[in-house]
Formats: C-alpha cells, structure tokens, sequence
C-alpha cells in the first residue's frame, strides 16, 4: 500500500499539501567551493556520506552541490542532487529531462576515445542517430542469444582453472584478478562472435582485458579513485588534469581492429540493414562492449561473489540445493533451469540494490518544471544539470525494509515482485522495457541472465566458498568443490 502510495503521489506541476521550498545547498565560492566538495567527496567522506552528511544538515533528500571533477576540467560542476526513491525516477522522464552527453555529469570524456564519434549513450533520444545506434545494439543482442550460454560456460570453466590454480599455490585465490578475462572473452565471443584468444587477424591473444581496461581508465580517471595512489595524489593528478587519449591510443586501435576484422556479420548488418556506416558502428559497438558491458559487469561481479559469501554457510547451501535441483530437473543450466531458479534471480536483484555498479546517474531540465520529494517541492529551472546517486534511492527505508542489509530472499513472490519498481540500477526502472526511444540499457535483460548463470555455475562447481572480508577486493580464502 506504501508502494503505491509513493507512486500515485508523482502529478505533474504543483503538489497539493507539500510545501514549496527553495533548493538548500552551497556551491561556494567560485573555483573554491568545487574544490573542497571535491576533496570532501573523494577524501575526507567518500561519496555516500559526502551525501549524507548534507542531507542530514539540509534535512532535505534535494540539493545544491559541486560534482567531480569540477576546474579546471570541468567550468560549471553544479548540480542539483535528487537522493531518494521518490525523486531518483525523474531523470528518466524525457518530457522533463535532456540525457545529451551527460552520462557522467558535467564531465564528458574527448571523443578521441570514440574514433572521433559522441557514442548512442552520450545521445539524447531526440537525436535522429541514437534510435539507429541502439536499434543497432538490439539486433546484436539478438544474434548473440544462441551463443550466450554455451560462452559464459567456457568461459567461467576457464576462470575457474585459474583460480583454483592459484589457491592451490597460495591458499587464497583473487576472484577480482581473474574476473576481467572472464567477463571480456565471453562478451567477445557472445557479441562479436569471434574469439579474442584465438590466432587468428585481428587477435587479441591473452591482452584484450589489458586493452580494454587501459582505454577505460583515462576515461573515468577525473570521476573516480586510482584506487593505486594515494587519495591526496589522485586529487593533484587524475581528478586535475585530463589525461589524453594519446596514452592508450594503440591498445584502442587494437581493440577496433579485432572489432572489424572478425566482427564482419554484426558490422555488415549495421552497414546492410541500418545505414550505418562501418566505422561508426565498429566504434558504438567496442563501446558498448568496451565502457558499458565489461566496465559494469568487472564491479558487478565481484560484489555478487562477495554478498553471497558473507550471506554465510547455511544460505550458500540453500542457493546450491536450488542451483542443482534446477539443473537435474531440467537435463542442464539451460533457460528453462535458470528460471526455476527464483532465490538465484533475487540475489541478483539484491545485489544490484545494494551495490549498483553504475552509482551516479545525470539528467538537464529541458523545462521549468517541479520535483516533488517526500517533504517538500522544489522548482527546477531549464538548464540545469540533475544528477542522483543511486544507492540511496535503492536503499530507501520508506521503501525498503531493513534497507542497509543484504537480503537474499528480498525479490521472492508477490511482495518481492512489487519491489522491483525500485530496482533502478539501468537507467530506468527494472519494470520497463528498453526501447529505442528511451535511456534504458539495452543489454538490461542479457545483464541479469548473465548475473544469475554466474551464480549458478559457482554453486554446480562449489559446495560454499569464503571471501577476504577487510579486502575490498573479492578474495577466495576458502573454496569447497562440489562433492
């Protein structure tokens, strides 16, 4: 009854019964104030209680801050901050909202990266060329169906001789180190069609996640933490100076030509069916396999390795009795196991409400317009840039019970069923369907089949399985094969 309450309260224009306030917050001085939000963001709190700690001194879930990078690689880093269940949706509402080259705020990598070209992510809809760019994607998603399964298998084999490997040597095993060529061979092998690994024109040998991972880096480098230097560093070097794309220039141009050596029937469709032309759909689609695939899914599976493991014992067996009984059931992991699998399909969903790999989300007014939050409203002038931080809209108590903790069995039946209108995590609600004409991930559905085949291959592989829990990396410290 709550849910629905929340949901039929969001009118256009003026809210009845909710005051009218004006948005708190502080930019602070020029050039100043963009810095010190930016080492409080990245230093002294970190970006969730960067958040909260103004939410809490402006008792209001909408706000004024300064977003990284901020000068001197970005001019203007205001941005109006939406941090609730309530309000998070209205970056979706594209009567509202422009999502034109704002898929990681003010701040927008050269498009160098891009082969000269602004990708279908950073496009508006309104713009004729991204109905045909992720039109494009659709059609490579369908032609991958029949491949994904039998590929995330080998593949996942693959990294399981690896791991066990080195914790037969170590004792311990990085689930996180071995991840990467996991996740990159089977999106080319899916995608593509064509085997990084192999000999062949074009091959990639055993670099490609190299490749891929080097390219990325520059790109998100002022937005994010090097994890490597020290945050005090990271804020006089990364987060200060753009890093050019002549640094990782050939490991790119070794990435397009595998595209376009061994990508031929995706690219020939794009060229044939489409009127794309080659070179634009090579560069589109290395993006969305590059950025947008790999990127999400080498944070996105880690965390579900770690959530399960610190669910404990008894939960693991559970899941695995769930996995095996399926399976049996059903002459293999195929589709028709995998949706016998409902505690499987919840984990996921858990763990992409606890940990979204994609946390920040940004929209522009393209309009006068009013937000409503769950204490006030707020009038949002044309122009300016919104941004949300997901985790706490997807960790809303008003929605969500127990909303800092991971429950497994969180997504299960009616109720659980209901609760997914607030699973936001690909750039829409987990209820509605990506098309052409809106923002939605494309590969949203493949992302969730390809999350539960993971669980599902580790619990037919291992009976339980431990993580290094003060590592923020997902760590074996114990693996227990299937008996």
């Amino acid at each position: 009854m709550m849910l629905r309450t929340f949901a039929s309260m969001a009118t256009p224009g003026v809210f009845p019964g909710l005051p009218v306030k004006e948005i708190p917050g502080s930019h602070g001085l020029p050039l100043v104030g963009s810095l010190v939000d930016r080492f409080d963001y990245f230093v002294t709190e970190g970006a969730e209680n960067f958040f909260k700690t103004r939410i809490q001194k402006y008792k209001s879930t909408v706000l004024r801050v300064n977003m990284p990078p901020g000068p001197p690689i970005v001019s203007d880093p205001r941005v109006i901050m939406l941090l609730d269940a309530k309000t998070f949706p209205t970056l979706f509402d594209l009567t509202k909202v422009d999502k034109r080259d704002v898929l990681t705020g003010a701040y927008m990598p050269s498009t160098d990266f891009t082969g000269g070209y602004r990708t279908a992510v950073y496009q508006d809809p309104s713009e004729k060329s991204h109905g045909k760019l992720k039109a494009f994607c659709f059609e490579v998603l369908k032609m991958s169906h029949p491949r994904i399964l039998p590929e995330f298998a080998r593949a996942f084999e693959e990294l399981c001789v690896e791991v066990e490997k080195e914790f037969e040597k170590e004792g311990k095993a990085a689930f996180s180190g071995q991840v990467d060529d996991l996740i990159f061979n089977f999106l080319c092998r899916a995608l593509v069609g064509a085997d990084p690994v192999a000999p062949a024109p074009g091959s990639l040998g055993t670099e490609g996640s190299i490749y891929v991972t080097t390219w990325l880096a520059p790109q998100v480098a002022p937005i994010a933490s090097s994890g490597i230097l020290p945050k005090v560093l990271d804020e006089l070097t990364i987060h200060s100076i753009p890093l050019p794309f002549a640094l990782v220039s050939g490991n790119y141009q070794k990435l397009y030509d595998f595209i376009d050596k061994r990508g031929s029937p995706v690219l020939d469709m794009a060229v044939k069916d489409m009127g794309i032309p080659r070179d634009e759909a090579c560069h589109d689609l290395l993006f969305n396999l590059g950025f947008n695939a790999f990127g999400g899914m080498l944070i996105f599976f880690p965390s579900i390795v770690k959530c399960i493991a610190k669910a404990g014992g008894d939960f693991q067996r559970e899941i695995a009795k769930e996995v095996r009984g399926a399976m049996e059931a059903n002459g293999g992991l195929n589709m028709k196991a995998l949706e016998c699998m409902p505690l499987v399909r919840s984990v996921v969903y858990e763990v992409l409400r606890m940990e979204p790999p994609v946390p920040l989300q940004y929209a522009r007014a393209k309009r006068d317009f009013m937000v409503e939050s769950y204490e006030a409203q707020y009038e949002i002038k044309k122009g300016e840039l919104l941004g949300a931080y997901q985790p706490l809209a997807t960790k809303d108590p008003r929605v969500f019970a127990n909303a800092e903790e991971f429950v497994p069995g969180r997504f299960l039946g009616e109720e659980g069923e209901n609760l997914l209108e607030y699973v936001l995590w690909s750039n829409g609600r987990e209820t509605e369907e990506a098309t052409a004409d809106n923002k939605q991930c494309a590969g949203k559905d493949i992302v969730i089949m390809v999350a539960r085949l993971l669980v599902a291959h580790l619990f037919l592989r291992y009976d339980s399985f431990a993580v290094d829990e003060s590592s923020s990396s997902a760590i074996f410290t114990q693996l227990t094969k299937a008996s």
